[in-house]
């Protein structure tokens, strides 16, 4: 258990700006093979973020005056929290991603691209309609009519959005792990931090991420319709799909930023799955 609590914690200090400082941090450790345990702990690690989007969405709900326009403000400031919260990570993974692909047909090109810091042009359009689209069907998840009597009778009642914030940051952080298991690394391993993590991942610590997943969604189905969270996961699902590929056809294998675009696909998959079973 407490090897348990110390790769969780990694993984939320690798993952967030949440600080763990001073004994606690010395407590927690650090080494290659730990953080390429904590992998495992990736779905945990959304369950956190998803839990802080969740709370922000349901205050300004609650705050904010019963109008057209309530759902949008507030699913802007949850997603803003969501970023805030993990320093914009895998947003930045995804222009990066999209910057090397749209760059360039050639392998070498777009890894080298990809490696430059400075946003192109293809990266702000990713993440710009990436944002738009997550912030739409959040807005449209929150304003939805007539909310499945099963969530209506639960005591969850009210809370459909929160919970599908939840369980979509939970459940696209672990997808991406299956990119890590299919795929070889081709980032330059010398530069990269995150190189312990392109490691192949154990069926052990697979089968834990897995387990965060499934928990999340046990949980959900308390509340929300299974079918909505079968087409949600589908969907989520085929979007991987596209992405392993994607990422095998031009590249021959993933880097560190293709996690953070399989976690932003996969989230906003997630979340249209969800929509269109409603």
């Amino acid at each position: 258990m407490l090897q348990f609590i110390r790769e969780y914690l990694l993984a939320i200090q690798f993952f967030t700006r949440i600080p763990i400082t001073g004994r606690l941090a010395d407590w927690v450790g650090y080494s290659p093979e730990l953080l390429r345990a904590s992998a495992a702990h990736f779905p945990g690690v959304g369950m956190l973020v998803g839990a802080v989007g969740a709370a922000v969405y349901a205050l300004l709900n609650a705050l904010l005056p019963d109008t057209t326009y309530t759902p949008l403000v507030a699913a802007v400031f949850c997603t803003i929290a969501t970023v805030l919260l993990t320093g914009g990570l895998h947003e930045d993974g995804l222009a990066d991603v999209a910057d090397g692909l749209g760059g360039s047909h050639s392998r070498e090109r777009a890894l080298e691209i990809m490696k430059d810091s400075r946003l192109g042009a293809f990266g702000a359009m990713a993440l710009v309609l990436a944002l738009l689209c997550k912030v739409a069907l959040l807005a449209i998840l929150g304003s939805v009519e007539g909310i499945p009597a099963s969530l209506e009778k639960s005591p969850f009642g009210g809370w459909y959005i929160c919970i599908a914030l939840w369980t979509g940051h939970t459940v696209s952080r672990g997808l991406p792990l299956l990119v890590i298991r299919l795929l070889p690394y081709v980032g330059d391993s010398a530069a990269s931090k995150s190189r312990p993590l392109a490691g192949q991942i154990s069926n052990g610590s697979l089968l834990l991420a897995f387990t965060w997943c499934f928990a999340a969604l046990a949980l959900a189905s308390l509340a929300l319709e299974k079918m909505n969270l079968i087409v949600a996961c589908s969907l989520a699902a085929l979007a991987l799909l596209w992405l392993l590929r994607l990422f095998h056809r031009r590249l021959q294998g993933f880097t560190g930023d293709c996690l953070g675009t399989a976690q932003q696909v996969c989230e906003i998959a997630f979340y249209l799955g969800l929509a269109v079973s409603l």
